[in-house]
């Protein structure tokens, strides 16, 4: 039998303390497609939609797709804009009527002016449209709010696993096989979901969360049990039900849903102190790395704060200025966002030395600019960098060489005196080496990399570190999860309240 699937998507991160407003030209720079015409650098949040073309024209079935739209994480959407595309899709939804299922690919923590659950008011109006009879499912990143309405209007959800991720399209294909089940076999899928009340990032590179992994995958092979996830939740998003919450899919079994979303609600609530990796202040971390012995592979110190990925602008200064500051050199950082530095370094032409201001541009989670005077080792255009199988870009690149320390000759510093700095005019965080390598850089010369990346760097940088450690430094990105100035949540959450489910 022919089927006719519509998809779509509507996405970002909102970071409701970044400065960066969300409107439709940051989506026009990050991902804004109609027709399917994804190319042939797809985006990340492409590859779904593009995987479920493939499954269902190998079937035979038509695909109708609808706009698919993707913001690379900053501040609250901007009302006009989040109206616009989800009009733009449900246009194109209510044209390719009657349709036998709807597959939607969402980031699922995107909040708007107006709307704290942007993509569950697409969904509810996606349900309305097409009835209750018509399967609706859906993709979610792992760092969603996982709300009520998302479940209540949707028939199946399958979220990331992994952290960073790797996974996207193997989860886009357990979507699939499970609307494939629904349409041949009748499937009934049934959720049910437990609220953790926690905030908190938790890579799974590193137990317990690659048990808890595992766990999941175990639990999709006992009976009855379609599938299993945990949406980490995105701490930076002020919206009512933001927090840790489990997700379980089954066959037509509510209780079974139930019980096992809670029981593994329960352990993670257990090892909660063990999910959030170990963090280090700044000088905690320059002193890490000072005192360590010679070693041929270089540490990776991650700052966290200032990642791009969960709507930080990238040009912080907070960890650079200390390490000027402290004369620590051998050290290379990739990217700091600065468009102007950046063309300036690319009209001056390699070998240049320049007096400029660097960083932080877009007020106090920025830090203040660095004056300084810089040599200009490498140019660079277009640089992509991969992830998750896709390869995004990091725009033009300028490498800039600083001396630091007493010793160090300012005109041609060496670079056991020099910090090297990528800057770009792409904002964007670190994924893999090649953010250095891109712009020239040979990674394993130096004593220690700086990257501004939470957590999707681990896949690309752990094979050549020495060590990876986790920065805790001022920023949009805070990671100081009991101190984060909401002003929409009301229920109490871990850590900020020791034991928010007692009473």
């Amino acid at each position: 039998m022919t089927r006719r699937l519509f998809t779509a998507c509507l996405g970002t991160e909102t970071n409701s303390f970044s400065p960066i407003p969300t409107g439709l030209g940051l989506f026009g720079r990050t991902m804004l497609i109609r027709d399917g015409q994804h190319g042939e650098a797809a985006s990340l949040f492409a590859l779904p939609l593009m995987l479920w073309r493939e499954r269902a024209q190998a079937r035979g079935w038509q695909v109708i797709e609808g706009l698919a739209a993707f913001a690379a994480p900053a501040g609250d959407t901007t009302r006009a804009t989040h109206e616009a595309l989800r009009d733009e899709i449900l246009a194109g939804l209510q044209a390719a009527l009657p349709v036998d299922a709807v597959l939607l690919n969402l980031h699922g923590a995107m909040i708007a002016d107006g709307y704290p659950d942007a993509e569950g008011d697409l969904m509810a109006r996606v349900r309305a449209l097409v009835g209750p009879a018509v399967p609706v499912l859906g993709e979610l990143d792992l760092h969603c709010h996982l709300t009520a309405l998302k479940v209540d209007s949707t028939d199946a959800l399958v979220i990331f696993k992994e952290y960073p991720h790797i996974d996207v399209s193997e989860r886009a294909a357990e979507v699939f096989t499970l609307l494939e089940r629904m349409l041949d076999e009748g499937l009934k899928p049934t959720m049910a979901m437990h609220d953790c009340r926690m905030l908190g990032f938790y890579p799974t590179t590193r137990e317990p969360m690659l048990g808890i992994v595992r766990e999941m995958q175990r639990l999709e092979g006992e009976p009855g049990i379609l599938s299993v996830s945990l949406a980490h939740g995105f701490p930076w998003g002020d919206t009512p039900e933001v927090g840790t919450r489990v997700l379980v899919v089954t066959d037509n079994d509510p209780g079974l849903a139930q019980r096992t979303a809670r029981t593994l609600g329960e352990h993670i609530w257990s090892v909660r102190d063990q999910m959030v990796p170990p963090l280090l202040t700044i000088e905690q971390g320059i002193d890490h790395v000072l005192n360590a012995e010679p070693a041929d592979k270089p540490f990776v110190l991650a700052d966290t704060a200032d990642n791009a990925g969960i709507g930080a602008c990238g040009d912080s200064t907070f960890l650079l200025a200390r390490l000027i500051e402290r004369g620590v050199g051998g050290i290379a950082l990739s990217p700091l966002w600065d468009p102007t530095a950046t063309a300036l370094a690319h009209d001056a032409g390699v070998g240049a030395r320049l007096a400029m201001r660097i960083g932080g541009k877009l007020g106090p989670s920025s830090g203040d600019p660095l004056d300084l005077v810089v040599r200009v080792m490498g140019l660079a255009r277009d640089v992509r960098q991969p992830f998750g199988g896709s390869l995004p870009s990091m725009g033009q690149v300028a490498w800039l060489r600083v001396g630091v320390g007493a010793g160090a000759d300012q005109d041609s510093p060496a670079l056991a005196d020099a910090i090297d700095i990528v800057v770009n005019d792409s904002r964007i965080q670190s994924f893999h080496p090649e953010c250095f390598r891109g712009a020239g850089i040979d990674t394993g010369q130096y004593r220690a990399l700086v990257v501004k990346s939470t957590q999707h760097f681990h896949a690309g940088f752990a094979p050549i570190a020495r060590e990876v450690v986790y920065l805790c430094a001022p920023g949009t990105g805070s990671m100081d999860f009991a101190g984060l100035p909401h002003t929409r949540v009301t229920q109490p959450l871990w850590p900020r309240v020791a034991d928010p489910h007692a009473g």
